[in-house]
């Protein structure tokens, strides 16, 4: 008999575990003192009946993280004994992710941290010299460090003081909201509210499916006819996965990736800032077509204002529900770009380190706590109400050059006007500077772009009339992934950008597979050379092409090739 609820899944496995074993009278090696419990339980509260869950370790991390600024090693030994885990399994999760900073028993934790985002579009906008001001400015108990993309591609240099973003950031000003302690979120933007949304119409599909009105299935064979596929790199189709996690065994989950860590990429951000609801729509139409009785959230840390503006979405949903809601959880990352590859997600919200899983089996047979899993982008699940009411031909009649359909394109670097673009799919990189960027920025020629962020390639200003879609892209050795689309000029210098992403690959590489972990810092070190061996080169990307097991050490060679292929005079390479 299959449970009725995904809550009673995991009393079942809980009271499994427990008659498998019982636990200690203590947990081994360093005990917790009462005080530091005391202060543990101040914030995760007491454990309820059975524990605390065990996939909830990274959200308690995040609160004490929060409120001391920092894991102080008597606290992670504390939160151990209060979730019976050993304190090496609380301390592996605390230390993968970037933005946990662990701390011994005597250290002073900062009284604010200040990012500085190094990846390329902020690197272009002058981030390195911004970094280095803001370190001679900022001393004492303010900490100043660069970081990777933190989704501000278009208002580049972006900064985090804390917990609030600095568009456009200069050293004065970051200097006077330190000064001033503006550590807190930004205001909410001014988003769509559920009763305006409910006023054009919202949540009137899901209220339709939910009861049966509008067939599953057409639903499904509209996804199909539409030929919409996920949106957040690898380019499924989004109709067939529905209908392969619908055909698995109940209970089945849904796990929504908005990590969005992708240098160069932040349309799930704008969107999510903007309309909130129409993506819940959509997580609402998913789960009730597939039948997945619990969805998880999995929005990036950095998006503290959204988070904030999501959480109140909820709120509002549950308070006014449409139609019956599947349980939902809003889970927060913790800074590791590895998080976006579906299966180190599920790891992650399952509270561990975001390692990828080995395949088979995929996530749609086993994925979160083993169930099958839908798993989806967010923007792919924005479109969803849209293509309903416009119907699949008029979507697909959108395209142009021979696609099908529309896409945000989000647009950094040396435009006049960057930001996210509803666009053609299938728009050419000239025609989306032109038509909807206001053309190159003054003082700016096009010299080349990567047409799918950090991962997707680089390309000559001579490809710039070559469709921007998926399976358009490969045949020049790169791909659209996400459509992050940075636009590099005369004034930039190819080589230069790719050896930004391979610091970056280097950086966020999860470290579980050989090829990735110590090839992404080979390849740094080699393209910092005057003159790259492309020889060597070229074999280290076929090893890490070949032997990754997941897509960051599989696609982090493109802009190595893309280099020796288009820009040879750049590097010294025959």
């Amino acid at each position: 008999m299959q449970p009725d609820s995904i809550s009673e899944t995991h009393i079942g496995l809980h009271a499994l575990r427990a008659q498998l074993r019982k636990p200690r009278s203590q947990l081994k090696g360093r005990q917790a003192t009462p005080e530091a419990r005391a202060e543990v339980q101040a914030l995760i509260g007491a454990a309820p009946v059975g524990g605390h869950r065990r996939d909830l370790l990274i959200e308690h991390l995040h609160m004490l993280n929060d409120h001391f600024h920092g894991l102080i090693e008597r606290h992670i030994v504390a939160l151990a004994a209060e979730m019976r885990l050993s304190v090496v399994e609380v301390f592996e999760v605390a230390s993968f992710y970037h933005h946990f900073q662990i701390l011994q028993d005597d250290e002073a934790a900062p009284r604010t941290t200040v990012r500085v985002c190094d990846s390329l579009s902020c690197s272009l906008a002058g981030s390195g010299t911004l970094l280095r001001q803001l370190q001679a400015e900022l001393t004492g108990d303010v900490q100043v460090v660069s970081v990777p993309c933190v989704g501000r591609c278009e208002q580049a240099p972006a900064v985090q003081v804390g917990q609030q973003a600095v568009a456009h950031a200069t050293a004065q000003d970051v200097v006077q909201r330190v000064t001033e302690n503006q550590t807190a979120p930004n205001a909410l933007p001014d988003a769509i509210r559920l009763p305006a949304y409910l006023q054009t119409g919202g949540y009137q599909w899901a209220r339709q499916i939910a009861s049966g009105a509008q067939a599953a299935e057409s639903v499904i064979q509209t996804l199909e006819s539409s030929g919409l596929r996920g949106l957040g790199g690898a380019g499924f189709p989004a109709g067939r996965k529905w209908r392969i996690v619908r055909s698995q065994a109940a209970p089945r989950l849904m796990a929504v990736n908005i990590d969005e860590g992708e240098p160069g990429t932040f349309k799930d951000r704008s969107c999510l800032e903007s309309d909130p609801h129409r993506f819940l729509e959509g997580v609402l139409i998913a789960a009730s077509v597939v039948g997945c009785a619990a969805v998880y959230i999995y929005l990036r840390d950095e998006y503290h204002a959204a988070r904030v503006l999501l959480t109140q979405a909820l709120a509002d949903l549950q308070a006014q529900p449409p139609c019956a809601l599947p349980h939902i959880e809003l889970r927060r990352g913790a800074g590791a770009y590895i998080c976006g590859e579906e299966s180190a997600m599920i790891e992650s919200i399952e509270g561990k380190r975001g390692e990828p899983r080995l395949r088979p089996p995929y996530i749609a047979e086993v994925g979160l706590f083993g169930r099958p899993t839908l798993e989806h982008n967010f923007e792919t699940l924005y479109w969803i109400r849209e293509l309903l009411e416009q119907g699949p031909e008029a979507f697909a009649a959108q395209g142009r050059h021979g696609r099908k359909g529309l896409r945000r394109y989000s647009v950094s670097g040396r435009v006049r006007q960057p930001g996210v673009k509803l666009a053609p799919a299938g728009i050419t990189l000239r025609e989306l500077i032109d038509e909807h960027c206001g053309g190159m920025a003054e003082g700016h020629t096009l010299y080349a772009y990567l047409p799918g962020g950090a991962s997707g390639g680089i390309l000559p200003a001579r490809l710039a009339d070559v469709p921007l879609d998926f399976d358009t892209l490969q045949p020049h050795g790169c791909f659209i992934g996400s459509a992050a689309v940075v636009v590099l000029s005369q004034h930039d210098s190819a080589r230069d950008a790719a050896l930004n992403v391979m610091r970056f690959f280097a950086h966020e590489s999860c470290g579980q597979c050989t090829p990735c972990r110590v090839g992404t810092d080979k390849a740094a070190q080699l393209m910092a050379s005057p003159v790259w061996d492309a020889d060597t080169l070229q074999d280290l990307a076929q090893v890490m092409g070949d032997a990754s097991i997941c897509g960051l050490g599989q696609a982090a060679p493109n802009p190595i090739r893309c280099v020796l292929d288009y820009f040879p005079h750049e590097v010294g390479a025959a």
